[in-house]
């Protein structure tokens, strides 16, 4: 900003991240302001608003209450349709491209901010002088994941200031250090939109397509069980299979024109290739290359060899077997720390 120091509106959750996130960036001398999201039905004035309120009052910035009743309405539909697809979704990635670095951004442009920033455990890295994620600090906590179809374009207008520091105990020690009663706030582990973390429920009150009931097969097609919706199962699943094998059993496939679910053992439910679509790449990457590649949010990451298969689509071979590779899912690509990009695991 000319003449001045950047401003930058920071997403505040209420919780302790987004909260430390604010204080570091109004350190650094930057002209913050805070923006809570509420979302559909929410009421006005909820416990994690309030606790968004204190920490902007404890700060001295001022905050923003954005009430987006429609905001997730894709999301939410896209979680649908993935979970009828019988494939496992992650409305965390498509929230944070359509909504906190979508339209949450372009109302930072509208409104003047140079800048957004959030609490994500991840970091922006220059590189030749273009902006790139890259995994975070604290490596346990590491949320880059999550921001693989962020736009490349609008990397350089992103802060992650939390993903800098060592680890998450760091983030609650400074806000305990700075008198923020959310310091010891529990993380948020539910998805957003369904706040009882029921998602069974969810589905078959909003998409009863997802459920159709089916059987549960062994690879050899022989009948095991019965269930009454595919949608609540997963690949790589073990628990809540309703089958007692007298040996560790886990989701293979799922059908979901006839509902059958496929199980078999533990090597039945591990694999040495993927394909992906919708990839979006963050940096040039070859036509082939070696990576390392994450197959979802808990996984630390395999060797892969890479080959663009098209504009927007990449398969892995693994250089050992992984475990529940799963249709639906993220593939995301790094180098060393940095992510060079990623797509959604196509089922074979």
């Amino acid at each position: 900003m000319p003449g001045g120091s950047p401003t930058i509106l920071v997403a505040m959750s209420g919780g302790v991240d987004s909260s430390v996130a604010a204080w570091l960036l109004r350190e650094e001398g930057l002209k913050a302001a805070g923006a809570f999201l509420r979302f559909g039905h929410a009421r006005a004035d909820s416990a994690d608003e309030q606790d968004a309120r204190r920490v902007a009052e404890a700060l001295g910035i001022p905050l923003r209450v954005l009430h987006w009743p429609d905001a997730l309405d894709e999301v939410m539909a896209y979680f649908c349709a993935e979970y009828a697809a019988g494939r496992t979704p992650n409305p965390c990635i498509r929230c944070n491209r359509l909504v906190k670095f979508g339209r949450l951004m372009d109302y930072a442009a509208a409104e003047g901010f140079d800048l957004l920033a959030t609490g994500h455990h991840a970091r922006v890295v220059r590189r030749d002088g273009r902006a790139l994620l890259a995994r975070a600090a604290g490596r346990r906590k590491d949320q880059s994941y999550a921001l693989f179809h962020l736009p490349r374009e609008r990397l350089g207008r992103i802060r992650l200031p939390v993903g800098e520091l060592a680890d998450k105990r760091r983030v609650r020690a400074i806000a305990e250090k700075l008198g923020l009663h959310v310091h010891d706030k529990p993380d948020s582990q539910e998805v957003c939109f369904i706040p009882d973390d029921d998602y069974v429920r969810f589905l078959r009150q909003r998409a009863p397509e997802a459920m159709k009931p089916g059987r549960i097969l062994s690879a050899a097609g022989q009948v095991l069980g019965e269930h009454d919706g595919h949608g609540q199962f997963t690949t790589g699943q073990r628990r809540g299979l309703g089958v007692a094998a007298g040996v560790p059993m886990y989701v293979t496939a799922i059908d979901p024109a006839t509902g059958d679910v496929t199980i078999g053992g533990r090597e039945a439910a591990r694999g040495t290739r993927l394909r992906a679509a919708g990839a979006n790449w963050h940096a040039d990457v070859p036509a082939e290359f070696d990576a390392t590649v994450q197959v979802r949010y808990n996984h630390a990451g395999a060797a892969a060899r890479v080959r663009r298969t098209g504009p927007d689509a990449f398969e892995a071979e693994f250089a050992r077997p992984v475990h529940a590779i799963t249709p639906g899912q993220a593939a995301v690509v790094y180098r060393d720390d940095v992510l060079l990009g990623g797509g959604w695991i196509r089922r074979d």
